[in-house]
């Protein structure tokens, strides 16, 4: 139990439990910049339709694509010890990545290897994103980062065209539990100007036992530091302003006051689990517009901006 707190990239779940998912998220901009891919390896153990997925979601200057590819439950392979999930003809690992999907609507084959990964700062209170909520069991869902940023090296064939993903950028990170809260958001980019900034924000009502609460994490890697403001950690988050495609954010720990602004134009829907189902629609783009500042009581310390943020905007009822 401990060592898979302690390692979110590996299954955490079983396959026999009832109204459960796990999926793992490998996103990627090219070479030129010109397209985003990502994938979402999972399973949905939902009694009334089990079965494990790739989603696929590519955007490009000119269009996107979201395609959801079914696979049979007992296709699902992964290692018990580390991170090897195979479904279908691909295999998903920490520091590679192998697709081979071709069905009527998407052929795609893509090998891709990570180097240099760069993990999150942990201690026996914080051994992964989740702090001390680790160590809390009947949460709907629970939240892993793998690698905030990582090299990246390949190519992919979509539809016979070849893309190269040399010297590129990977993000990785996973979710796990029944249901995806009612009301969220996400935010995340690894591609500023500071070439080795990094980011990722995560704002949520979180239901509980019955009950529920709001809870927030935020990573801003910058010049070889780790900025963390959490509920956990004490930090305080305001929501200043949002619509359905922008918002902006004021979060504080101590002297530290980091602000965040967020927008897009358009979004696509991709589907998400409710009880382990995957019967709704999230909304996401990877095309955000980011901009972040640093302060230090009044000092501006950092400031940067990202024109390929990934973005998810669920802010339901969030009164």
């Amino acid at each position: 139990m401990f060592d898979k707190i302690l390692k979110p990239e590996i299954f955490q779940g079983k396959l026999n439990l009832k109204n459960y998912f796990e999926g793992w998220y490998f996103k990627y901009l090219s070479e030129d910049t010109k397209t985003s891919l990502v994938f979402i390896p999972g399973i949905s153990t939902n009694l009334s339709d089990p079965h494990a997925f790739i989603q696929v979601y590519i955007t490009s200057d000119s269009k996107t694509n979201t395609y959801y590819i079914r696979y049979p439950l007992k296709s699902f392979v992964h290692s018990k010890n580390e991170m090897i999930i195979s479904i279908g003809k691909s295999v998903f690992k920490v520091d590679s990545l192998f697709v081979d999907i071709n069905t009527n609507e998407l052929d795609i084959q893509v090998h891709l290897k990570h180097n240099n990964l760069t993990r999150i700062k942990r201690n026996f209170l914080s051994p992964n994103i989740m702090g001390p909520f680790a160590f809390v069991p009947f949460m709907e869902t629970k939240h892993g980062v793998i690698s905030m940023l990582h090299e990246v090296s390949g190519s992919a064939i979509l539809n016979k065209k070849i893309i190269s993903f040399n010297n590129s950028k990977g993000y990785l990170e996973k979710d796990w539990g029944k249901s995806f809260p009612s009301s969220y958001l996400w935010l995340q980019s690894n591609y500023f100007n500071d070439v080795k900034s990094s980011f990722f924000c995560s704002y949520a009502k979180i239901p509980f036992l019955g009950f529920s609460f709001k809870g927030f994490i935020c990573l801003l890697n910058y010049n070889q530091k780790e900025y963390r403001f959490a509920t956990y950690n004490f930090s305080s988050f305001k929501i200043l302003n949002y619509s359905q495609k922008a918002v902006e954010l004021k979060i504080k720990k101590g002297k530290l006051t980091l602000l965040v602004r967020s927008s897009a134009s358009e979004f696509s829907k991709l589907p998400s689990p409710k009880n382990g189902m995957m019967s709704q629609k999230i909304k996401e783009t990877l095309k955000g517009r980011l901009e972040l500042e640093l302060y230090k009581g009044k000092k501006l310390i950092y400031s940067d901006k990202s024109q390929n943020a990934g973005m998810e905007l669920m802010l339901r009822n969030f009164s």
